[in-house]
């Protein structure tokens, strides 16, 4: 096991993590420190601005238009408050593939 497994509690297969977000929003900067804390790799769109980029968006968030909303694996995970649910509830971690910390 390579050391930074080791000080990460990383899996070999990181989970692919994307975030559609707004520069100065502040749900965007909460759910991008969350990600950050759980040592998380993630790909950010930001969108200020840009309608077709918001549209292609909302058709990958069953409609959603609002910032931030993120996907893990495909998967649409929501905004920042159900990234958070998620923590709370301990199943963030499994999904970006990492073991839980007790």
């Amino acid at each position: 096991m390579s050391l930074f497994t080791q000080l990460f509690n990383r899996s070999p297969k990181a989970a692919k993590v994307e975030i559609y977000t707004w520069q100065l929003c502040p749900y965007c900067i909460r759910a991008k420190l969350l990600l950050w804390w759980k040592g998380a790799s993630f790909t950010e769109y930001k969108i200020d601005g840009d309608a077709a980029a918001r549209s292609q968006m909302a058709a990958r968030a069953n409609g959603r238009r609002s910032v931030p909303q993120i996907f893990i694996d495909d998967r649409h995970i929501g905004g920042c408050d159900d990234l958070y649910a998620l923590d709370r509830a301990n199943q963030l971690e499994p999904l970006l593939g990492r073991s839980a910390q007790a």
